[in-house]
């Protein structure tokens, strides 16, 4: 993309931790607030925000939190400082971050919120900037292990009367058979799909095998968090389809996925690629080459959802994603206006230039745990 972005006049980092309205539970971590690291960039008078994904700790990912902020703000930084003295284009930026190995939720917080600067300038939303079309959006929820099956059923009777169009459970071993033989014995018919996040191996494959009898529409990263090959194995000797999310990091990943036939599904969850660009770049692939898709969730604030709505707008994205309404997360948000879901389960695109979406000072002062200003 090599629309000129202009002089950026100032970079801000915040940290923002809001409550979840539940205990969110995977397999390898229980979560009671989300811990947010927000980009604040100021250009021409225009503010835009990008969200990094990262959490505090280093499960789902190695970066964390601390490792983005160290990474925006001794390295990003710089480098944009350095560009913007020159006039500079994003595409020009980015082959300058390329210096920097991995990172890629940093990298993403940074260059999503020069994206919202771009659109914000050019007086469109993102979707179309980025090529998308304006459309409502499907929902998908993510609900995370249960202590018991009657938790889990209560949890999923609710998101089917909210209309939800796919419903995923997390599951770990030990609380996976049982907890979907449950699920399909009361809701015999909806889509449903299981999250493993990495907790089974190889030596698991008998308990994997048994999937196939629920009729899911995918099982999401069931092997090691960096694994592609093993995943290929596994995926010869189930029929459900393998969808693969944390040893996804970039296009050559996917290549490789594809080489090995790994999965038939592809989780793109944009920070975790690097940001808007690099996710649509993943999507063009998949496309070409009739992998699944779908655009993962972060437990993100208004600001990272709506990054996410609008990746969603653009073609092959006919799978429901991790794309909920805010109250199923927060009491409040930062932003206004909070995501909805309508009666047919459908999301509105947020409305206005750029994300659509605007911080709310007070709110963001409130829940706020950390700030500085970086230029």
């Amino acid at each position: 993309m090599n629309l000129k972005i202009g002089k950026i006049e100032s970079v801000e980092i915040y940290m923002v931790k809001l409550p979840l309205v539940n205990p969110f539970e995977t397999s390898f971590s229980v979560e009671t607030h989300k811990e947010a690291l927000l980009v604040k960039i100021i250009s021409s008078g225009i503010t835009c925000w990008g969200e990094c994904v990262a959490s505090p700790a280093p499960y789902y990912s190695y970066e964390t939190n601390e490792t983005a902020y160290h990474i925006i703000k001794d390295f990003l930084v710089p480098l944009l400082q350095t560009a913007s003295a020159k006039g500079f284009s994003l595409a020009g930026l980015q082959k300058s971050f390329l210096r920097i190995r991995g990172h890629n939720m940093a990298k993403a917080a940074v260059e999503n919120a020069l994206l919202d600067l771009l659109a914000r300038k050019e007086s469109v939303p993102l979707y179309e900037l980025i090529g998308g079309r304006a459309r409502k959006i499907m929902s998908g929820i993510s609900i995370g292990i249960k202590e018991t099956p009657r938790a889990l059923i209560e949890a999923v009777h609710k998101a089917v009367e909210s209309r939800y169009h796919r419903i995923k459970m997390k599951i770990k071993r030990g609380k996976d058979i049982e907890y979907m033989e449950a699920v399909r014995e009361v809701f015999p018919q909806i889509d449903l799909m299981v999250d493993a996040n990495s907790d089974y191996t190889m030596a698991d494959i008998e308990t994997i095998k048994k999937f196939d009898k629920f009729d899911l529409m995918m099982i999401e990263q069931p092997l090691e968090h960096d694994d592609i090959y093993f995943h290929s194995l596994l995926q010869k000797e189930i029929k459900t389809p393998i969808c693969l999310d944390e040893s996804i990091k970039n296009l050559k990943d996917v290549e490789a996925a594809l080489r090995m036939r790994s999965c038939r599904v592809i989780n793109i969850k944009q920070g975790r690629v690097g940001g808007i660009l690099n996710a649509s770049a993943i999507r063009q692939f998949c496309c070409a080459n009739d992998l699944g898709i779908w655009s993962g969730g972060m437990l993100e604030t208004g600001i990272g959802r709506a990054f996410n709505i609008h990746l969603q707008t653009l073609p092959g994205f006919v799978l429901p994603g991790d794309t909920s309404e805010t109250c199923r997360y927060f009491e409040e948000d930062i932003v206004d206006k909070p995501v909805v879901l309508e009666p047919d389960g459908f999301i509105e695109i947020p409305k206005g230039e750029g994300t659509g979406v605007q911080v709310v000072p007070e709110r963001l002062e409130r829940n706020k745990v950390f700030y500085e200003k970086l230029t």
